[in-house]
Protein backbone atom coordinates (compact mmCIF):
# COMPACT_ATOMS: atom_id res chain seq x y z
CA UNK A 1 0.00 0.00 0.00
CA UNK A 2 3.29 2.44 0.79
CA UNK A 3 4.78 1.69 -2.64
CA UNK A 4 1.38 2.20 -4.46
CA UNK A 5 0.46 5.70 -2.06
CA UNK A 6 3.83 7.64 -2.28
CA UNK A 7 4.91 5.86 -5.49
CA UNK A 8 1.43 7.52 -7.11
CA UNK A 9 2.10 11.22 -5.36
CA UNK A 10 5.63 10.66 -6.97
CA UNK A 11 5.48 10.23 -10.40
CA UNK A 12 2.73 12.60 -9.96
CA UNK A 13 5.22 15.01 -10.27
CA UNK A 14 8.32 13.76 -11.50
CA UNK A 15 6.23 13.55 -14.59
CA UNK A 16 6.94 17.17 -14.86
CA UNK A 17 3.68 18.27 -14.68
CA UNK A 18 4.24 21.58 -12.52
CA UNK A 19 7.70 22.67 -14.55
CA UNK A 20 5.61 22.69 -18.24
CA UNK A 21 2.93 24.93 -16.23
CA UNK A 22 6.02 27.48 -14.39
CA UNK A 23 8.01 27.84 -17.37
CA UNK A 24 5.98 27.40 -20.17
CA UNK A 25 6.52 31.01 -21.23
CA UNK A 26 10.05 29.91 -21.61
CA UNK A 27 8.96 26.73 -23.18
CA UNK A 28 6.74 28.93 -25.80
CA UNK A 29 9.85 30.97 -26.60
CA UNK A 30 12.25 28.44 -27.52
CA UNK A 31 9.29 27.43 -30.06
CA UNK A 32 9.81 30.73 -31.66
CA UNK A 33 6.53 32.90 -30.08
CA UNK A 34 8.22 35.93 -29.51
CA UNK A 35 5.15 38.88 -28.88
CA UNK A 36 4.09 38.81 -25.17
CA UNK A 37 0.46 39.01 -26.35
CA UNK A 38 0.81 35.75 -27.94
CA UNK A 39 3.04 34.37 -24.86
CA UNK A 40 0.27 35.80 -22.38
CA UNK A 41 -2.81 34.20 -24.25
CA UNK A 42 -0.71 30.75 -25.01
CA UNK A 43 -0.01 30.41 -21.13
CA UNK A 44 -3.80 31.58 -19.90
CA UNK A 45 -4.89 28.46 -22.59
CA UNK A 46 -2.69 25.75 -20.22
CA UNK A 47 -4.31 27.11 -17.18
CA UNK A 48 -7.77 26.90 -18.92
CA UNK A 49 -7.02 23.79 -20.42
CA UNK A 50 -5.91 22.20 -16.86
CA UNK A 51 -9.15 23.65 -15.01
CA UNK A 52 -11.43 22.80 -17.69
CA UNK A 53 -10.27 18.82 -17.67
CA UNK A 54 -10.28 18.41 -13.83
CA UNK A 55 -13.66 19.03 -14.59
CA UNK A 56 -13.72 16.20 -17.02
CA UNK A 57 -12.51 14.12 -14.27
CA UNK A 58 -14.82 14.89 -12.22
CA UNK A 59 -17.89 13.23 -14.17
CA UNK A 60 -15.89 10.10 -15.49
CA UNK A 61 -13.81 8.86 -12.57
CA UNK A 62 -16.91 7.00 -10.55
CA UNK A 63 -18.04 6.12 -14.24
CA UNK A 64 -15.20 4.41 -15.92
CA UNK A 65 -13.02 4.17 -12.91
CA UNK A 66 -9.48 4.75 -11.81
CA UNK A 67 -7.27 2.84 -13.84
CA UNK A 68 -9.19 3.51 -17.12
CA UNK A 69 -8.31 7.13 -16.59
CA UNK A 70 -4.92 6.37 -15.60
CA UNK A 71 -4.40 4.90 -18.16
CA UNK A 72 -5.14 7.21 -20.82
CA UNK A 73 -3.76 10.01 -18.59
CA UNK A 74 -0.19 8.90 -18.64
CA UNK A 75 -0.36 7.07 -21.55
CA UNK A 76 -1.52 10.59 -23.47
CA UNK A 77 1.23 12.50 -21.31
CA UNK A 78 3.87 10.37 -22.92
CA UNK A 79 2.86 11.02 -26.30
CA UNK A 80 2.38 14.42 -25.79
CA UNK A 81 5.82 15.03 -24.22
CA UNK A 82 7.50 12.65 -26.82
CA UNK A 83 5.92 15.52 -29.13
CA UNK A 84 6.77 18.67 -27.48
CA UNK A 85 10.30 17.43 -26.70
CA UNK A 86 10.70 16.46 -30.83
CA UNK A 87 9.21 19.85 -32.00
CA UNK A 88 11.56 21.29 -29.68
CA UNK A 89 14.68 19.72 -30.63
CA UNK A 90 13.20 19.53 -34.32
CA UNK A 91 13.33 23.61 -34.05
CA UNK A 92 10.33 23.79 -36.50
CA UNK A 93 10.23 27.32 -37.00
CA UNK A 94 7.20 29.67 -37.77
CA UNK A 95 3.30 29.20 -37.09
CA UNK A 96 3.34 25.31 -37.41
CA UNK A 97 6.46 24.99 -34.94
CA UNK A 98 4.14 27.03 -32.33
CA UNK A 99 0.63 25.26 -32.79
CA UNK A 100 2.60 22.03 -32.20
CA UNK A 101 3.88 23.45 -29.63
CA UNK A 102 1.32 25.23 -27.65
CA UNK A 103 -1.41 21.72 -28.98
CA UNK A 104 1.50 19.31 -27.37
CA UNK A 105 1.42 21.15 -23.70
CA UNK A 106 -2.07 21.88 -23.37
CA UNK A 107 -3.08 18.08 -24.52
CA UNK A 108 -0.13 16.95 -21.64
CA UNK A 109 -1.86 19.31 -19.57
CA UNK A 110 -5.53 17.66 -20.32
CA UNK A 111 -4.34 14.42 -20.16
CA UNK A 112 -2.73 15.12 -16.56
CA UNK A 113 -5.86 16.82 -15.38
CA UNK A 114 -8.40 13.92 -16.25
CA UNK A 115 -5.59 11.11 -14.90
CA UNK A 116 -3.04 11.01 -12.51
CA UNK A 117 -3.20 15.07 -11.53
CA UNK A 118 -6.49 14.70 -9.46
CA UNK A 119 -6.43 10.27 -9.22
CA UNK A 120 -3.23 10.00 -7.33
CA UNK A 121 -5.25 12.17 -4.27
CA UNK A 122 -8.54 10.12 -4.15
CA UNK A 123 -6.23 6.62 -4.50
CA UNK A 124 -4.22 8.03 -1.98
CA UNK A 125 -7.38 8.61 0.32
CA UNK A 126 -8.91 4.98 -0.18
CA UNK A 127 -6.22 2.49 -0.49
CA UNK A 128 -4.98 3.07 3.49
CA UNK A 129 -6.98 1.66 6.48
CA UNK A 130 -8.57 4.36 8.52
CA UNK A 131 -6.14 3.65 11.28
CA UNK A 132 -3.08 4.38 9.50
CA UNK A 133 -4.75 7.00 6.46
CA UNK A 134 -3.62 9.58 8.09
CA UNK A 135 -0.22 9.14 8.62
CA UNK A 136 0.56 6.98 5.04
CA UNK A 137 -1.46 9.59 3.40
CA UNK A 138 1.21 12.76 5.24
CA UNK A 139 4.37 10.36 3.83
CA UNK A 140 2.58 10.51 0.32
CA UNK A 141 2.20 13.79 0.50
CA UNK A 142 5.69 14.80 1.39
CA UNK A 143 6.60 12.71 -1.57
CA UNK A 144 4.76 14.72 -3.63
CA UNK A 145 6.14 18.05 -2.71
CA UNK A 146 9.93 16.82 -2.41
CA UNK A 147 9.24 15.50 -6.30
CA UNK A 148 8.00 18.99 -7.52
CA UNK A 149 10.49 21.11 -5.70
CA UNK A 150 13.12 18.23 -7.19
CA UNK A 151 11.37 18.95 -10.70
CA UNK A 152 10.60 22.49 -10.38
CA UNK A 153 14.45 23.85 -9.14
CA UNK A 154 16.19 21.26 -12.15
CA UNK A 155 14.45 22.73 -15.18
CA UNK A 156 16.52 25.56 -16.17
CA UNK A 157 19.57 23.64 -15.13
CA UNK A 158 18.74 20.31 -17.36
CA UNK A 159 17.39 22.94 -19.74
CA UNK A 160 20.79 24.46 -19.91
CA UNK A 161 22.69 20.96 -19.80
CA UNK A 162 20.17 19.03 -22.48
CA UNK A 163 17.86 21.30 -23.79
CA UNK A 164 14.63 21.83 -23.14
CA UNK A 165 13.68 19.45 -26.16
CA UNK A 166 15.79 16.73 -24.23
CA UNK A 167 14.60 17.63 -20.84
CA UNK A 168 10.75 16.73 -22.67
CA UNK A 169 12.40 13.48 -23.62
CA UNK A 170 13.27 12.35 -20.18
CA UNK A 171 9.70 13.46 -19.39
CA UNK A 172 8.60 11.48 -21.72
CA UNK A 173 10.58 8.42 -20.63
CA UNK A 174 9.04 8.96 -16.83
CA UNK A 175 5.84 8.98 -18.08
CA UNK A 176 6.06 5.70 -19.62
CA UNK A 177 7.64 4.23 -16.33
CA UNK A 178 4.64 5.84 -15.17
CA UNK A 179 2.29 3.56 -17.42
CA UNK A 180 4.35 0.45 -15.92
CA UNK A 181 3.82 1.71 -12.55
CA UNK A 182 -0.24 2.02 -12.99
CA UNK A 183 -0.03 -1.70 -14.75
CA UNK A 184 1.92 -3.34 -11.51
CA UNK A 185 0.96 -1.89 -8.66
CA UNK A 186 -2.05 0.18 -8.80
CA UNK A 187 -5.43 -1.55 -8.11
CA UNK A 188 -8.97 -0.23 -9.49
CA UNK A 189 -10.67 0.71 -6.04
CA UNK A 190 -14.65 1.90 -8.03
CA UNK A 191 -17.43 0.62 -5.96
CA UNK A 192 -14.82 -1.16 -3.43
CA UNK A 193 -15.19 -0.98 0.40
CA UNK A 194 -11.82 -0.16 2.84
CA UNK A 195 -12.04 -3.87 3.02
CA UNK A 196 -12.03 -5.35 -0.78
CA UNK A 197 -9.64 -3.23 -0.84
CA UNK A 198 -7.20 -4.23 1.55
CA UNK A 199 -7.96 -7.71 0.37
CA UNK A 200 -6.91 -6.62 -2.80
CA UNK A 201 -3.23 -5.72 -1.27
CA UNK A 202 -3.47 -8.66 0.87
CA UNK A 203 -4.08 -11.22 -2.69
CA UNK A 204 -0.86 -9.38 -4.28
CA UNK A 205 1.30 -9.94 -1.21
CA UNK A 206 0.29 -13.65 -1.03
CA UNK A 207 0.80 -14.28 -5.07
CA UNK A 208 4.28 -12.51 -4.47
CA UNK A 209 5.01 -14.61 -1.58
CA UNK A 210 3.50 -17.23 -3.23
CA UNK A 211 6.00 -16.81 -6.05
CA UNK A 212 8.89 -16.64 -4.05
CA UNK A 213 8.28 -19.91 -2.15
CA UNK A 214 7.79 -22.00 -5.77
CA UNK A 215 10.44 -20.10 -6.98
CA UNK A 216 12.68 -21.72 -4.21
CA UNK A 217 11.02 -25.23 -4.39
CA UNK A 218 12.21 -25.19 -8.34
CA UNK A 219 15.48 -24.34 -6.78
CA UNK A 220 15.59 -26.81 -4.54
CA UNK A 221 14.47 -29.74 -7.23
CA UNK A 222 17.48 -28.60 -9.18
CA UNK A 223 20.32 -29.21 -6.20
CA UNK A 224 18.29 -32.48 -5.69
CA UNK A 225 17.31 -30.95 -2.18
Amino acid sequence: MLVTGIGIQCFQQITGIDAMVYYSPRIFKDAGIKDTSSLLAATIAVGITKTSFILVAIILIDKLGRKPLLYVGTIGMTICQFITGASLSLHIRGQMGAALTILSVCGNVAFFSIGIGPICWVLTSEIFPLRLRALATALGSIGNRVCNGLITMSFLSMARSITVGGTFFLYAALSALSVAFVYALVPETKGKSLEEIEMLFRGQSNLRRRGVELGEADHDIVLGK
